[in-house]
Formats: structure tokens, C-alpha cells, sequence
């Protein structure tokens, strides 16, 4: 390695977030560590990451200390270990790869088989970057804001589990679009329409569309379907009548909620970034997860 391309990566700064009680981890831990220690990088681990691993030998840091100074931040887990570490990174301009430990690995995508060498790609620069949009809610009562989360994939409306349908009214931009009885309702980003969403029946969203989709879960009208609006809207729930109502965000945060309770649904201001390998494409992913098997070979046919 040229002195000085080793003397800037020495400068770099990458964080290790770990997902917790995953037998076995900590092998491909120390094999991440050795590669990018001998690599020049600086490597820090996210402090709860460095309180299960117990290395004290790494250095660890506060997610807002890893903000402002990472480089780059790795996530070994599933989605939710990813989805949990990028709300609180969205504020921060750092970008995020993701290695999968877990079962689906829409956004954790990089196989722990073929962690290193696509690390070694991308931090050669031959990386895809991908920015993904979020959305922000606020719980408004009485015309104060009593709760605001923010989601990667989406808000969750919905009934407790022993309570019967919830009646939702629901406006996009000052406009009326229904009154709904329903188990609830998701309103979901494009990463989001491969999660809860995707469950319920609503469409799948290229995540470079700019938009927003609304899902109905379990509505008493099935004509009830659902529908993708711009992202620049601003999406009002209103909480009309029901027991024991909830909004969540990415199933991590939870508000209880009570009848009048408006949940002021925008995108974010903030985006996050996710680095994939050179050649990554979403419609792979895709094909791969969701086992959409039939697929051209080299030589024209579908196997």
C-alpha cells in the first residue's frame, strides 16, 4: 500500500454496530477488525455494541459521537439492527453498509460469506450509494405535539390486540380521502413497501420513487385499497373512535393515542445513505428474497 494512501485511510474513522445476542458473532467481528485495522482505518464500536462484545481493546462511542465523526458505519445484523441505527444516524450526512445475520436482508444485503471482499470493493470506491427518503410523525393533541418519531420504513396506525376495528379519517393535504374502520393503517416509504406493508397487500416501490404509500390493514370495506401519493404531502390520521390505539415507527417507538389525536405524517428533511457492492441491483434483491426464481441464463433460456 503507497505511504499515502495508508496515511488517509489512518485519518478515516468506521463504526461497528453489532446486532446483540447473536451466537457466534464474535468470529466475524474479529475478522472485520483484522481487515480494516491492517487496512489503516481507525475502527470504533457503537457503545451498546461494545458493551455486549466486551473488547475492550476497541474504542466505543455514543451514537451522536459516531454521527459527527464517522466516516462510515457497519452494521452486522438484520433489518431491524439497520433500521434501528439509521433513524438515529438520519440527522448525520454518513453512510451506512450493511452485513446480513438475519433472516430476509433487504437492506442488510452483503452475505457474512462475502463480507470482506465486498468491504474491500467498496472501500476502493467500487460501491453503489443509494439514498433512501424517511418519514417524520408527530402526535398532535389539542393542537400540541405530544410525541415525534421518525421512520425508515413506516408509522403504523393500529388497534390493540384485544380491541375491536379502529376508525381512522384521513386526510393528504388539507383534502378528505375517507373515513376507514380497520385493524389500522401503514403509511410506508418505498424501503417500507418491502416490510409490513408488503404484508398487508400494498405494492412494491422502487426505492428511488418519490413517494408514499398508504396501506389499509384488515379494512371492513374491501374496496378500502391502497394508494401511493407524492412524498411532498402531508399525510393527517385522525383518531375517530376504537380502544386501545397505537402509532409506531419501524415497530421500535410507541405513542399511545386517543380519540381526536391527529398523526401529522411528512417525509423527512433528512435521507440516509446505504453503500452497496459495485453491480448491486435492486431487482436482484428483490429476485433473491421474495424467490422470484425464473430469470434469464446466458444462454436466453429461464431457468
Amino acid at each position: 500500500m503507497p505511504p499515502e494512501q495508508e496515511t488517509n485511510q489512518a485519518q478515516q474513522l468506521i463504526a461497528l454496530v453489532v446486532r446483540q445476542n447473536t451466537a457466534g458473532i464474535e468470529e466475524p467481528v474479529e475478522r472485520i477488525l483484522a481487515f480494516l485495522q491492517e487496512a489503516g482505518y481507525r475502527v470504533v464500536f457503537e457503545a451498546d455494541t461494545a458493551a455486549y462484545l466486551a473488547m475492550p481493546a476497541i474504542e466505543a462511542m455514543d451514537v451522536n459521537a459516531i454521527g459527527e465523526q464517522a466516516d462510515l458505519v457497519i452494521v452486522m445484523g438484520g433489518d431491524g439492527t439497520m433500521l434501528g441505527i439509521a433513524r438515529q444516524l438520519a440527522k448525520y450526512d454518513v453512510a451506512l453498509i450493511g452485513i446480513n445475520l438475519g433472516r430476509l436482508g433487504f437492506i442488510t444485503d452483503i452475505p457474512v460469506e462475502r463480507m470482506l471482499p465486498a468491504l474491500g470493493e467498496i472501500l476502493q470506491g467500487k460501491a453503489t450509494a443509494e439514498k433512501r427518503s424517511l418519514l417524520e410523525g408527530r402526535v398532535m393533541r389539542d393542537g400540541q405535539m405530544m410525541f415525534c418519531g421518525v421512520a425508515v420504513n413506516d408509522v403504523v396506525v393500529a388497534r390493540g390486540s384485544g380491541a375491536g376495528m379502529a376508525e381512522l379519517r384521513v386526510t393528504v393535504d388539507g383534502q378528505f380521502m375517507y373515513n376507514q374502520r380497520s385493524d389500522g393503517l401503514i403509511v410506508s416509504t418505498p424501503t417500507g413497501s418491502t416490510a409490513y406493508a408488503l404484508s398487508a397487500g400494498g405494492p412494491l416501490l422502487h426505492p428511488s420513487l418519490q413517494g408514499i404509500v398508504l396501506v389499509p390493514i384488515a379494512p371492513h370495506a374491501l374496496s378500502n385499497r391502497p394508494i401511493a401519493v407524492p412524498d411532498t404531502s402531508e399525510i393527517v390520521v385522525t383518531i375517530v373512535s376504537g380502544r386501545d390505539i397505537s402509532v409506531n415507527f419501524d415497530m421500535q417507538t410507541f405513542a399511545s393515542l386517543q380519540h381526536g389525536d391527529e398523526i401529522v405524517i411528512s417525509r423527512s428533511p433528512n435521507t440516509i445513505t446505504f453503500l452497496h457492492p459495485e453491480g448491486w441491483s435492486y431487482y436482484n434483491t428483490l429476485r433473491e428474497k421474495l424467490h422470484w426464481h425464473e430469470y434469464p441464463s446466458y444462454d436466453g433460456k429461464l431457468k
